[in-house]
């Protein structure tokens, strides 16, 4: 059985560990000291055979995408934290920027170094005000004590970092997208090629990275490939942060290797679910995941295992939900998102989360009919593999995983006009006592 880790969140429980002070006291910057005496091509090939994997939602290589940024460019390279954190029910890169900012920024030195870059930026989700505090605090400390800026530590070297608040846009998660706001455009995916690795901020080399995925160097550098590769599995290595909500005793974020199964960070961590209710459909790796049911939670949570098991592991928040809760209603909840954040530059994604919003208020209304279904899965099909970026992508993972798995729900409701009377607060017609019945939200019609 797999133990609890406190790697990443070893500093959480430490009242100073977002200081400078707390950070040096507890084994920071032993990592950073040791990378700026090492050649940065030996740092890359140790990211590489360390295995570690994107923590982001992708989980592609690290050591592979890095490997795309050329060496000779005659541009600048650029480190780019991806911190805009918007995925429904992914909260970890929040927390570790509370409670262990300077981390953040010392495994950005040694990436940054590994590149040979002297630049780096970190876009924060304009709603994370004090993850936001709580870096500017830590970058100050770091300038004035000679972490960050001219001559890190007298090694001769510079780098340099800017915090940028984003302005609330879900669709800047997107690497691409991203990167057009940091550049003051509004945030739409870019057409790939070039990719961002030859190509991205400023027309530059730019490596972009999630936060969790970033703060991984530092442990690989300290402790070797062999310590890293010692948590997980053997293709999906290292410690992982899990963002576990919803109908759950204790929800928050639990550190394990990844490889630990869904069931035993859950009652393990989280307590299991809610007294006197019982799993009955979750999501992996936030709501752009397919969903899986009970009979999946001794699924180890990996990138292979959850792959073979139907859905993706993406940032690994795990969403769970009881027998007493609707997946018809939590769909919509999610495509209401996704209609919403949608930056309307491609058809699919435009117009296809609108009518899969519209046919399931429809359906929940009790104004569904026969063929709703099949014209769901279908505006799906349109729109998977479609779209522009993977935002539509996403929109469809739960409704295909819903329709997979609880076909009969939907079906009780077409036929009945109301869901079924063991879902708690829906014995009635659907908005007689739960408000459900809500108008479009762009007020084109049904």
């Amino acid at each position: 059985m797999a133990e609890p880790l406190k790697v990443i969140s070893k500093r959480w429980d430490v009242p100073d560990g977002h200081t400078l002070d707390g950070y040096l006291r507890t084994g920071g910057w032993v990592a950073g000291r040791a990378a700026l005496d090492m050649d940065p091509d030996a740092i890359l090939q140790m990211i590489k055979d360390s295995g570690l994997r994107g923590r982001g939602g992708a989980g592609f290589p690290m050591g592979v995408k890095w490997g795309f940024i050329p060496r000779d460019s005659d541009k600048p390279t650029y480190l780019v934290i991806n911190a805009d954190e918007g995925e429904p029910g992914t909260f970890k890169d929040r927390e570790m920027m509370e409670r262990d900012p300077h981390m953040l920024l010392e495994s950005m030195v040694i990436g940054a170094w590994a590149l040979k870059s002297n630049r780096g930026f970190i876009f924060i989700r304009g709603e994370y005000l004090w993850p936001g505090v709580r870096l500017e605090e830590a970058i100050a400390e770091a300038y004035a004590n000679g972490y960050l800026g001219k001559d890190i530590l007298g090694s001769g070297y510079d780098f340099d970092v800017t915090l940028h608040y984003a302005a609330g846009a879900y669709i800047c998660g997107e690497e691409t997208a991203l990167l057009d706001a940091l550049e003051g455009r509004r945030g739409q995916p870019r057409l790939r090629p070039p990719f961002p690795a030859v190509a991205g901020l400023y027309a530059c080399p730019t490596a972009l990275n999630n936060v969790e995925t970033v703060c991984n160097l530092g442990f690989i550098v300290e402790h070797g490939v062999d310590w890293y590769r010692s948590m997980g599995t053997e293709k999906s290595s290292g410690p992982k942060l899990f963002s576990v909500s919803g109908e759950v005793v204790r929800p928050g974020n639990y550190e394990w290797p990844l490889g630990t199964t869904a069931r035993q960070i859950l009652e393990e961590s989280a307590g299991g679910m809610l007294p006197g209710r019982r799993l009955k459909f979750w999501a992996p790796g936030g709501s752009s995941t397919p969903l899986l049911t009970a009979d999946h939670v001794d699924t180890p949570m990996d990138f292979e295992s959850i792959s073979a098991a139907g859905s993706l592991l993406g940032t690994t928040a795990m969403c769970m939900f009881s027998d007493k809760t609707s997946v018809v209603d939590a769909c919509l909840n999610w495509t209401r998102f996704y209609e919403h954040e949608s930056c309307g530059k491609c058809t699919p994604c435009r117009e296809g989360t609108f009518w899969m919003a519209q046919i399931l208020e429809r359906i929940l209304d009790g104004r569904g009919r026969s063929a709703d279904l099949d014209i769901l899965e279908q505006i799906c099909d349109q729109v998977l593999g479609r779209s522009f970026c993977a935002l539509g992508d996403g929109a469809t993972s739960p409704i295909f995983g819903a329709l997979k798995y609880f076909r009969d729900e939907f079906e009780h409701l077409i036929e009945h006009g109301r869901l079924p009377d063991d879902i708690e607060g829906h014995a009635g017609p659907v908005g007689d006592n739960s408000g459900r019945l809500r108008p479009a939200a762009s007020g084109r019609p049904a």
